[in-house]
């Protein structure tokens, strides 16, 4: 008992005095013995001659020893008359920490497709992020330039799938413009009409994924039902459900079946009716609240100088719409004072405002699809196109077409020599300019809002592609 007594208060006089030197270094300082196997105990085999009193000095030794105990502790392993000492450095500033380089996707959820963001991270913070794209691309506006403008619409289906009524619709005004023709009104309002019902259609898709990333899957089958009331009357008028190709150049593919603006009006008033369930799950939701709010915050500015557009853009403050600021089809009559057409803004720039764009842009659709029907009600029967050559050529010449897509701005610049197929067809679509931004906007973000942001920036990746 003396000897472990004695040995105990040797080992704290060595840890008082470690103490003292690795207060000093800021380090932790261990004194090890040399290999014995002549001495069992020590680096070797445990000695069977230990007593128990022995065994609960050296215990409490380790206790007080441990450098987890207080800064700068110093912890003994045993004694020795010549001790190997080593000196290791602890602290945030003993460490060299490197940069981690993470790959999103390109087969991830959260990218909406097969996109690739390189993240470079520093613990939890990002400190670069680069969109890396093309894992989609096809050259569309390639094919463009080998295939007739009949065949063109076709293609311009598949960009935005999401939005495939909008996509066709600046061709064939581009084409129409070059070849100064007239559409029939009836086509006119009917192209209105069908372009707010597919709007409606691709922001009910984005606010049932979005909640969807946040970890809430109900609000996904509340926008799905919904979606799928005015699925129903898009394929009926036009016998797709995700490729329309009804417009042509001139008008539409044909007419609407009969009875159909009916339940179109029918379909309107019961989504406008369950719009509240779904709001219900999102606007005040805490989980959303604490995801978005002062999320991912792109200031006008920025917006701008990357060529947002679309909601995201309006959500900055910005307020732009080619419906209103350019219009084309119907819209200057439906924006015009008084009209149901408005534009929605918020100021803050965060994942919540673009969210709460989104759903009001919603209601605002619904609002035009209404004004629409009401129009078309009061219409004479007519036609809703024009005849058209077998072969058709248009005449020599240039000209952009912009409309505004459910995502934002998309342009097409035609340019023709007189063909039957373009020279140059230039496709400007939303997604590109909007997945920019994102090497602007990620870095200094947590890992765990970069989902939250990726959700709110409404991107289809096929569209970024082309």
């Amino acid at each position: 008992m003396a000897g472990a007594a004695q040995r105990g208060t040797e080992d704290g006089a060595d840890a008082t005095g470690a103490d003292d030197a690795d207060t000093q270094s800021g380090g932790v300082r261990a004194s090890v013995h040399p290999r014995d196997p002549t001495r069992p105990g020590v680096m070797g085999a445990p000695s069977p001659a230990r007593s128990a009193a022995g065994r609960r000095e050296d215990r409490r030794d380790d206790r007080r020893d441990d450098p987890l105990g207080a800064p700068g502790g110093s912890r003994v392993a045993s004694v020795s008359a010549a001790p190997i000492e080593t000196t290791a450095t602890l602290g945030a500033d003993g460490f060299a920490s490197t940069d981690m380089v993470l790959n999103i996707g390109p087969q991830h959820p959260a990218t909406h497709g097969v996109l690739r963001l390189r993240i470079v991270l520093d613990g939890e913070r990002l400190v670069s992020a680069d969109p890396i794209i093309g894992y989609m691309h096809r050259g569309v506006e390639k094919l463009f330039e080998v295939r007739d403008y009949r065949q063109i619409i076709a293609l311009t289906n598949r960009h935005d799938w999401l939005s495939a009524f909008g996509n066709e619709l600046g061709v064939v005004l581009a084409v129409e413009h070059l070849l100064g023709m007239e559409v029939p009104e009836r086509a006119v309002w009917l192209r209105t009409l069908l372009a707010e019902l597919n709007r409606v259609l691709s922001h009910l898709m984005f606010l049932g994924s979005y909640s969807l990333e946040l970890g809430a899957i109900t609000p996904m089958f509340y926008a799905f039902r919904e979606r799928e009331e005015i699925q129903a009357v898009l394929e009926e008028a036009t016998g797709g459900r995700l490729h329309y190709a009804y417009n042509r150049v001139g008008g539409l593919k044909e007419d609407v079946p009969l009875g159909w603006v009916g339940r179109v009006g029918a379909a309107v008033a019961a989504v406008r009716a369950r719009l509240p369930e779904l709001e219900s799950l999102l606007v005040g939701n805490e989980i959303v609240l604490a995801r978005a709010r002062g999320v991912g915050v792109l200031d006008a500015t920025t917006a701008a100088a990357y060529g947002v557009t679309g909601p995201i853009a309006r959500a900055s403050g910005l307020s732009m719409d080619l419906r209103r600021d350019a219009p084309y089809l119907a819209y200057a009559e439906l924006f015009a004072p008084g009209g149901p057409g408005r534009v929605v803004t918020r100021a803050e720039g965060d994942a919540l405002a673009r969210l709460e764009v989104l759903m009001e842009q919603v209601h605002v659709s619904l609002d035009l699809a209404d004004a629409c029907l009401d129009r078309l009600g009061s219409l004479p029967a007519g036609p809703v196109n024009q005849r058209l050559p077998k072969v058709l050529k248009v005449p020599e010449g240039a000209y952009y077409a912009a409309t505004e897509n459910p995502l934002g701005h998309n342009g097409y610049y035609l340019v023709s020599r007189g063909e039957k197929t373009p020279w140059r067809l230039k496709l400007r679509s939303a997604s590109f300019s909007n997945v920019q931004v994102l090497s602007h906007m990620l870095p200094g973000q947590l890992v765990s809002d970069m989902v939250s942001i990726l959700g709110s920036m409404f991107f289809v990746v096929g569209d970024v592609d082309k």
